[in-house]
């Protein structure tokens, strides 16, 4: 196995897709996301996993359970299971992250353009045990 190695911030900088799965193991999923100046990834909770979110470049909001946490460039932030959450990008510019999916939570190497594709294909992305390797 070779796992994932590479210039992460490089990776979230150029990234202009609202989702971008890099790599799915068995237990953790890195995902890219880019938010348009407005945008949200829609509230949600994930009853069995963990998240965790690196911000790259942007300013935003992440709402954790009804409490809103401004954050902004090189601003990390863990949502545990079973919390509502959020993130809003309150910016002029895109709110460029990546996630990490304790365990995945997508389909391994699923790319939405954009927000609508994403709601879209909400109900054919879940993660089915597929690893990148």
């Amino acid at each position: 196995m070779k796992g994932y190695v590479d210039d992460i911030e490089r990776a979230t900088l150029a990234n202009a897709d609202f989702r971008r799965v890099l790599y799915t193991g068995k237990n953790l999923q890195l995902v890219l996301m880019t938010l348009p100046p407005g945008c949200d990834i829609g509230e949600e909770v994930h009853e069995d996993r963990d998240q965790f979110f690196r911000i790259e470049e942007g300013e935003g909001v992440v709402r954790i359970d009804g409490v809103d946490n401004r954050v902004e460039d090189d601003f990390a932030v863990i949502v545990p299971a079973g919390a509502r959450h959020n993130v809003i990008n309150t910016g002029d510019a895109p709110l460029k992250l990546y996630t990490i999916y304790g365990p995945p939570e997508h389909k391994d190497g699923v790319v939405h353009r954009d927000k609508e594709q994403a709601e879209r294909d909400h109900d054919n992305d879940e993660w089915t045990g597929e690893t990148t390797e």
